[in-house]
């Protein structure tokens, strides 16, 4: 089954996926498939539908997303000759088009809510209207959906159906991203590099062990999707028998000459598109988010050779080695004053840019920890923010950028601190 429909991996995320395929594919029952985007959600879709009774008919695949607004209740219902501007025929939809097999809707949760009440009436009933006719039409068709959405959200927020949701959810299939399965990660890439060997009729090269390090602390943001393009990049680009950590790292997005083997992502990029609503959903994720990055970017510090306890008192607020006045040097009358750069080591203060935003996101354990307290994610979150205004000397709009989030999320925040934050 897995070499049928190209579903490489062995780790217990993967193999629960394909138990529940086996287990419905012979029903009529609707899955809805949840998964960050690029880790395969369609496979399953066809897995699903080749599985089943269905399977002597093609597939139809709709992307959700992909379709405008005003244009999607005719794209899946049809639509009659003059319905609307530049309807000259009439036309029928997808689901007319997929009787009597599966018709895969991907990105389920960008359908707008008028599109949810008439897919409401088809998974209930199995009947529709084309826009513009008052004719009912019957359709036998098996519902797969998929999203990279939090439905259940959604539905909160009021952009969801919550009887759609409950109708679509019978069977929920979760697709781990790839840093759930690291198991995977290896054979996944060597299935891919065998594959554009043989597309470019060339040899692919084999990692080093410094390479499978590098691949398998990566966080791999992009998921498979990602992993299928620095496959690609081996097999084409670099001309190589062996590979090693330094042919590796260029390939992976955020991870740099800085990056010291660590997988980094930038935090702006820790914004999940995908996972996150609005301004991230009312702030609980978005706090996670920098309080996790904190936490990185304080073992970050440590590896390149600072102590890990300055780092922990300035996030409490206590004065650390980077707080302290600078001696004044010869003669000079300046004042002593804090240094510029915060925690940045010497000869490094240009990367300051970067090195605010491109943190490794992978943390194993709380070895870098020690034994001290943490602050609260509200602490961490309110001191962060300052240390950005300060360095930034209160320009909203640049510390917004090196947060990584929006400048009206940032005017939210420090109102919502009623002057805990200078301004």
């Amino acid at each position: 089954m897995q070499e049928r429909f190209g579903i490489v991996g062995s780790s217990p995320g993967i193999r629960h996926v394909l138990d529940r395929v086996r287990l419905i594919a012979g029903t009529g029952i609707t899955a809805l498939v949840e998964g960050e985007s690029g880790v395969g959600k369609e496979l399953v879709a066809q897995a699903i539908h080749e599985l089943s009774r269905r399977r002597h008919k093609k597939m139809l695949i709709v992307n959700c997303g992909a379709i405008p607004e005003g244009l999607i209740e005719s794209e899946l219902f049809g639509a009659e000759k003059g319905a609307y501007t530049g309807a000259v025929e009439r036309r029928s939809g997808y689901f007319e088009e997929a009787n009597g097999s599966t018709i895969f809707l991907d990105e389920i949760g960008e359908m707008p809510l008028t599109a949810q009440v008439r897919l409401l009436r088809v998974l209930e009933i199995g009947e529709f209207s084309r826009v513009g006719s008052s004719t009912v039409l019957r359709t036998d068709v098996r519902v797969v959906a998929a999203t990279n959405k939090d439905l259940a959200r959604e539905v909160e927020a009021g952009r969801f159906r919550e009887d759609l949701y409950y109708r679509l959810s019978t069977v929920i299939i979760r697709v781990p991203p790839l840093r759930e399965r690291r198991d995977d990660i290896l054979p996944i890439f060597e299935h891919l590099q065998h594959r554009f060997a043989q597309k470019y009729n060339t040899a692919g090269p084999r990692l080093l062990d410094s390479a499978k390090e590098i691949f398998l602390r990566y966080r791999w943001p992009g998921n498979i999707r990602e992993l299928r393009n620095v496959a690609e990049q081996t097999v084409v680009l670099l001309g190589k028998s062996e590979l090693s950590a330094d042919d590796v790292r260029p390939l992976l997005r955020g991870v740099g000459s800085a990056g010291g083997g660590m997988g980094l992502v930038r935090a702006s990029e820790a914004r999940d598109r995908d996972s996150f609503t609005g301004e991230f959903g009312a702030g609980g994720k978005e706090r996670e988010i920098i309080y996790r990055t904190l936490l990185e970017l304080r073992t970050d510090v440590a590896e390149m050779g600072h102590d890990v306890r300055s780092l922990t008192q300035l996030m409490r607020g206590q004065p650390g080695e980077a707080d302290r006045p600078t001696p004044p040097t010869g003669d000079s009358d300046a004042s002593p004053g804090p240094t510029r750069y915060l925690m940045m080591p010497p000869g490094r203060d240009r990367e300051v840019g970067r090195f605010i935003e491109d943190v490794p996101f992978e943390l194993d354990g709380d070895s870098a920890m020690g034994d001290e307290p943490l602050p609260t994610l509200e602490e961490a979150e309110h001191r962060l923010i300052q240390m950005a205004l300060d360095r930034f000397e209160g320009n909203r709009r640049q510390s917004a950028e090196a947060l990584g989030i929006s400048e009206r999320t940032l005017y939210r925040k420090i109102k919502d601190y009623e002057g805990g934050v200078r301004e």
